[in-house]
């Protein structure tokens, strides 16, 4: 049983906060490297796929395209597969009433592997609002090291359920 205190002087657990629906794109090119961004906000360095809060009714492959344009400005991709689970991460406890505006302990996202449509010229990270600072493709086995370290086992099942995507297309 984690606990952090508030600015309130209360205690704040886990276990006091539901995790934040949310997707996860693994958006693949046509030479089988990932998509990848360093997000904006971050004081450790860190790479992350794009990811981002599902609406209330909507599905998890809506709020992936839309996600996908509001984070790099373009939805030009087409979904390869899903991952079978819903896959949770809590927040490390300094984190904890801090990060994800203070209302979560973390995130149960549902995966979706992609397959980019477009051209490097359609990426744009310079969107309204800008999450990623800068943006590149990598192999999918780098992604565990550039990952921050409380999303690495996210990652790792991930990587696992989709490796078999990461082909170049002839």
């Amino acid at each position: 049983m984690s606990r952090h205190p508030i600015r309130s002087g209360h205690m704040l657990r886990h276990e006091d906060l539901p995790y934040r629906p949310c997707v996860g794109m693994m958006l693949i090119n046509r030479e089988g490297l990932v998509f990848v961004g360093r997000r904006i906000e971050q004081t450790v360095e860190g790479w992350q796929m794009p990811q981002g809060g599902i609406d209330d009714g909507e599905s998890p492959r809506a709020a992936a395209l839309r996600e996908l344009r509001e984070e790099i400005g373009t939805d030009k991709a087409e979904v390869l597969r899903e991952h079978p689970d819903w896959l949770c991460y809590d927040l490390p406890v300094h984190l904890l009433g801090v990060a994800l505006h203070g209302r979560y302990r973390g995130q149960r996202q549902k995966w979706l592997a992609l397959r980019f449509t477009g051209d490097d010229s359609d990426i744009n990270v310079a969107t309204e609002v800008p999450e990623f600072a800068e943006w590149k493709w990598l192999a999918m086995e780098a992604l565990p090291r550039l990952i921050v370290p409380f999303k690495r086992d996210t990652y790792n099942q991930v990587i696992a359920q989709f490796r078999d995507l990461a082909f170049a297309q002839p």
